[in-house]
């Protein structure tokens, strides 16, 4: 049985934190082990006292505000270290289903994916504004043409990780996460699979997004990624193997340097 680890990138988040705590599952097929870990940004609020009341496992703090780039780095690094066989990134925000986190585990576990992104497009996106809506389509296809691979929900909040994933997973700035590391993960080679997750809007708290922020930081570090070089990781091998009942299936397994 596998270990699963759900870390939360958390900055001010008192009033929801305890709540997104409270419903992810400690237990599901696959997965007789769940801990949650959180990665407090330099919170200035009650965000670590919520998450310790609410039965967080782990929680680190930053001592001033990094940025939610560096807070997912955290987490994916934490993970790797504490033996996580599969890592679960969630934002604390409120908006995304903590109830859903088997959904995006569960391909990783059966061996369909390297790295899963639960898609609010795929699923519910109802209460969205607008603005968002836009900046969420343009970055995806950003995304989609960079890679040469169709995604729909290139900016989501909620994603799940292979062991292997969280060891060669790079983020290269502070600011945000969500281009640069799928455009990472990709080219190297691992396998990234979207899941339809229900998407509500955020009823507390204030997001740090800011349109001019979000420019001048992430279209020049997509910029850096895909002009870096990286070194392709995964390598796919197709065997035959005789089942119980004697008949041949194929089945794909994925072998890393």
């Amino acid at each position: 049985m596998n270990k699963v680890i759900v870390f939360l990138p958390a900055y001010n988040e008192e009033e929801s934190i305890a709540e997104v705590i409270g419903n992810i599952p400690r237990s599901f097929a696959g997965a007789a082990q769940v801990e949650v870990l959180v990665i407090d940004d330099g919170s200035t609020d009650g965000t670590v006292a919520e998450a310790r009341k609410a039965g967080a496992d782990h929680i680190i703090s930053f001592e001033e505000n990094r940025g939610l780039g560096a807070a997912v780095r955290k987490g994916i690094q934490e993970c790797y270290r504490m033996d996580a066989d599969v890592g679960v990134m969630i934002d604390a925000d409120g908006e995304y289903p903590a109830w859903q986190i088997p959904d995006i585990v569960k391909p990783i576990i059966i061996g369909e994916a390297d790295y899963t992104m639960g898609s609010r497009f795929m699923g519910t996106i109802k209460g969205m504004k607008f603005h968002r809506r836009m900046g969420n389509y343009f970055f995806t296809f950003l995304q989609t043409l960079l890679l040469r691979k169709w995604l729909f929900d290139g900016q989501s909040g909620m994603r799940a990780f292979s062991k292997q994933v969280l060891k060669h997973a790079e983020i290269i700035h502070d600011y945000n996460y969500a281009q640069v590391l799928t455009l990472n993960l990709v080219r190297k080679g691992f396998r990234v699979l979207e899941v339809p997750i229900q998407y509500r809007v955020r009823i507390t708290g204030t997001s740090f997004i800011s349109f001019k922020k979000y420019m001048t930081n992430v279209v020049p570090a997509v910029y850096r990624e895909m002009s870096r070089p990286v070194e392709k990781l995964a390598g796919e091998e197709i065997y035959q193997r005789k089942s119980s009942k004697n008949s041949d299936k194929k089945v794909t397994v994925i072998k890393y340097d």
